[in-house]
Parts: structure tokens; C-alpha cells; sequence
């Protein structure tokens, strides 16, 4: 399971991945002789494949999101939001057979009761799911994928890879959903039924995007703050919320940017004077 704060962080990438106004900067040398800024180095090991995300990031915020991804979304926003609410949930329904077999698997127990209980709630009670009645009495989601399953047994990350149309992900963890979309439902209800709940969720949170948009023009880089945003996400998703500190903010990669920083500042900074030495008459 992950916190509002995770799905809000991972809400922030899907946006920057798709809507985002810039990639690097054009000239980073002049820009730094401009403003007498430390110059950054935006590269990170865990993305070896900088140049082609990019790539496929310039795809995304140019083409796929202003000419396809947000008229369709736009399109769908005009259906009342209880029934889009409503097939979400529905949606969402039909994860918890996986969610229980990825628990399992992890051994929690506990949390693998929660989705057999909210499955058989939500399925008798919620019309199929389109109501979620189980959380009203407290039964919440416990999500899991076998993306989370093999990080949380010690399977690597993988490289960062920058989907198109798709947006930010790691090897294990879009490697994970595949493994559970083979499983469950695509098994019982076919590639065409699948296809349409991954459209129809993505438009969704494609509509939810919108209010988050303005907070992109805070970025130096927003190429790298989407990959730090979902390096984050990924890692609350793992933990379940209670990531290690210093996976989320000891990371060495913002080392030397802050050493940086301090260093640009104490160059700023006037020179303290030594107190001068009493006079003493002779």
C-alpha cells in the first residue's frame, strides 16, 4: 500500500513525464556565466539511457500528450464523475485477486485478508466494484505487484526508462505490472477488455493531472525532478510508506549539488575581518 503522498508524487512524474516545458538546459555554461550559479550535473547512474528518455520525453510533452492524451482526456472529463468514479473503482476491484497473491508472497498475511475481504464486498455489495463499500467500513487498499514482490526479496531496480505515452518507470517495476496483466484479468477477460481499463484509468488520472500542472515552472530540470519524483514514489510503493530516510533524502546524487550550492554561497558571502590588535603605546 502506498500513502496520498506517494500517489500525489507519482501523480507530479506522470505529469512532468507528459506535460513537462523543457528538458535540459540549452547552454548550461552560459546560463552559469550569466548567473554565477554553480553549473549542475543532472546526470544519475540508475538512468544509463539519459539521451534516449529524453527523447521519448520531447515525444511525450510535444506530441502524444497536447495532440492525443489531453483532447481524449478533455473528451472524457465531460462523462459525470460518479460513473468515472465509478469505473475507476471498478477497475481497481479487479486488481485485489492480484494484490492478494503479491501479499502472499511477501507474507502479509494480514493485509492479504483486506483484499479477499474487500473483493467479496465490494463484488456482492459495490455492483461488481463500482462502489468501493468496503472502504467505508474500513477495509482500505492494500495494493501490491509482483514489481514489488521481487524488489522487496532483493531483485534490482533496473535502469530508469522513460515509456512513451506511458511516462517514468524502473525495469522491475513495469516488468512487475506485465507479469500480473498476463495473471489477471487479461487471462479471464482478454487482451481488448484489458486495454480499455489501462485507457480508461490513464485518462483519468490524465484529468486529475490538471491542477498539478503549475508546479512544474519551479524546476531547474524537470527531466530530472520527474526521475527524482518517481525514484521516490517507487521506493514508498516498496516500503509501503515507511521508506528508509536516507533512501529518499541522503541519496549521494544530491551530494555534491548541495556541496555546491554551499560552496556558491560562501563565495558570496562578505569575508569576516579579524578583530583588529589593541594599540599599545610605546
Amino acid at each position: 500500500m502506498i500513502t496520498r503522498t506517494a500517489r500525489l508524487g507519482f501523480m507530479l512524474a506522470v505529469t512532468l513525464s507528459v506535460a513537462a516545458c523543457s528538458s535540459a538546459p540549452d547552454n548550461p555554461e552560459k546560463n552559469t556565466a550569466q548567473t554565477n550559479e554553480p553549473e549542475f550535473d543532472f546526470h544519475d547512474p540508475r538512468d544509463p539511457f539519459e539521451q534516449f528518455n529524453r527523447a521519448f520525453w520531447d515525444l511525450n510533452r510535444e506530441t502524444l500528450d497536447p495532440y492525443i492524451l489531453l483532447p481524449l482526456a478533455n473528451t472524457y472529463e465531460k462523462v459525470p464523475g460518479v460513473f468515472r468514479q465509478g469505473f475507476y473503482n471498478f477497475t481497481d476491484n479487479l486488481d485485489e485477486p492480484v494484490s492478494f497473491i503479491n501479499n502472499l508472497l511477501q507474507l502479509k498475511m494480514r493485509d492479504a485478508s483486506v483484499n479477499v475481504g474487500r473483493f467479496l464486498m465490494n463484488t456482492g455489495f459495490g455492483f461488481l466494484g463500482f462502489f468501493d463499500v468496503a472502504s467505508s467500513i474500513g477495509l482500505h487498499e492494500q495494493k501490491e505487484s509482483f514489481g514489488e514482490t521481487l524488489a522487496t526479496y532483493g531483485v534490482p531496480d533496473g535502469p530508469y526508462i522513460m515509456l512513451p505515452g506511458a511516462g517514468p518507470t524502473v525495469l522491475i517495476d513495469r516488468g512487475g505490472d506485465v507479469a500480473d496483466s498476463i495473471l489477471w484479468p487479461s487471462l479471464i477477460y482478454g487482451l481488448p477488455f484489458t486495454v480499455a481499463k489501462y485507457t480508461l484509468r490513464g485518462l483519468q488520472q490524465r484529468i486529475e493531472l490538471k491542477q498539478l500542472e503549475p508546479m512544474l515552472e519551479n524546476s531547474i530540470d524537470e527531466y530530472s525532478f520527474v526521475r527524482e519524483t518517481y525514484f521516490s514514489y517507487w521506493k514508498d510503493k516498496v516500503f509501503d510508506g515507511k521508506a528508509p530516510q536516507q533512501d529518499l533524502w541522503d541519496d549521494e546524487w544530491n551530494d555534491p549539488w548541495a556541496n555546491e550550492w554551499d560552496q556558491a554561497w560562501e563565495e558570496e558571502l562578505p569575508k569576516e575581518q579579524p578583530p583588529a590588535k589593541p594599540r599599545v603605546d610605546e
